[in-house]
């Protein structure tokens, strides 16, 4: 009998052959550390304050809360943990970068995966072998094209016309409802949840290049087209302040969504509604505000321009995905979201 010989993996294989595992901070539980962590110093305490201020977010029943998310910490291992925070009504509404819900959330879930990597890698040499990098994690370009194209994809189907982040988002959702390789990604479960998801600079991401593929189409062949208004945007999330009342800000990174949540407070303002500020906040993050920089902005400052109150806030300096899963767990433990009534913000733009 003639033996078949089993092929050796490519170096592309080789190299995408071990996938990022998402934390699961339903399996631990951190309030011990956190505990302890309260009497020590330094980060430790910032991040124990800031897991008080977190949980009295969820105790406070008149208390919405949005979720900010920059940065790569759904690429990086906590993309289970913002699903949980959907799935256990932890959260009320999103603003995330686009690479956050696009390239990393609904990248996954069409069924393809993070892999871990090294940073002291040749570049070049992950380039030839379209192997595009976020530090010490590898991500699969064709893989990502691929991605790109199911965007424009799901434009293609849309009627045309201007679309706030949100309802692309949404609709992205209810797409992932039937077509999904991996459930219970923070698309499919916000769009099921009625939690909104906005993306401010949506087209800052994966999703970018399927809708201008999408529009230079149409164009070509004479056709209307589909577009995302970024008015409707702020709009949007400003009337949600306004219904909301009394808001807490969980804010992971910084950028542009950071800076879009707190500017609702002046929006209304502006709309000539009265509105209090964000009464409760949290910002986790490693940026510098010394040089002036919003995204690095503290939330003291952020109180000067009328967004944010002074009297429940903590900025937590350390790498996000290091710090939020002892956060997040904790707060899962001691169970305030268990009597948290639902928003279902979504269904005001239905």
């Amino acid at each position: 009998m003639k033996q078949t010989t089993k092929k050796k993996p490519t170096l592309k294989q080789q190299m995408l052959s071990k996938p990022v595992k998402h934390i699961d901070i339903t399996s631990f539980d951190a309030r011990p550390i956190i505990d302890q962590m309260a009497n020590m110093s330094f980060t430790s305490r910032d991040l124990a304050k800031a897991t008080e201020i977190y949980n009295m977010m969820l105790a406070d029943k008149k208390c919405s809360i949005f979720l900010t998310l920059a940065g790569s910490t759904s690429a990086g291992g906590c993309m289970k943990l913002y699903a949980d925070l959907i799935k256990n009504n932890m959260v009320d509404a999103i603003v995330a970068t686009g690479a956050s819900i696009v390239d990393m959330d609904f990248f996954e879930a069409l069924g393809f995966k993070h892999y871990q990597g090294s940073p002291f890698v040749d570049d070049k040499h992950l380039r030839d072998n379209y192997i595009d990098r976020i530090y010490d994690t590898y991500i699969d370009e064709e893989e990502l094209q691929h991605c790109d194209h199911t965007i424009k994809k799901i434009a293609d189907s849309l009627k045309p016309g201007a679309y706030s982040s949100r309802a692309f988002i949404r609709e992205m959702g209810k797409w992932l409802t039937k077509n999904a390789k991996k459930k219970d990604s923070l698309v499919q479960l916000a769009y099921e949840h009625n939690v909104p998801i906005f993306c401010p600079a949506f087209t800052d991401s994966s999703a970018g290049f399927g809708l201008v593929v999408h529009q230079a189409e149409r164009k070509k062949a004479k056709k209307p087209y589909m577009t995302i208004d970024s008015i409707a945007d702020f709009h949007e999330l400003t009337d949600i302040k306004i219904k909301a009342g009394t808001t807490g800000l969980l804010m992971v990174g910084g950028g542009v969504p950071k800076n879009f949540v707190q500017d609702t407070v002046v929006c209304a303002e502006i709309l000539g509604e009265e509105v209090d500020m964000h009464k409760y906040a949290v910002q986790l993050t490693v940026a510098d505000s010394r040089d002036g920089a919003c995204s690095s902005s503290t939330l003291k400052e952020a109180c000067s321009w009328g967004k944010v109150d002074t009297a429940y806030e903590q900025m937590v300096y350390a790498e996000a995905g290091s710090v939020l899963p002892l956060l997040a767990s904790d707060a899962y433990h001691r169970g305030h979201w268990k009597k948290r009534a639902k928003r279902n913000f979504a269904k005001m733009f239905a």
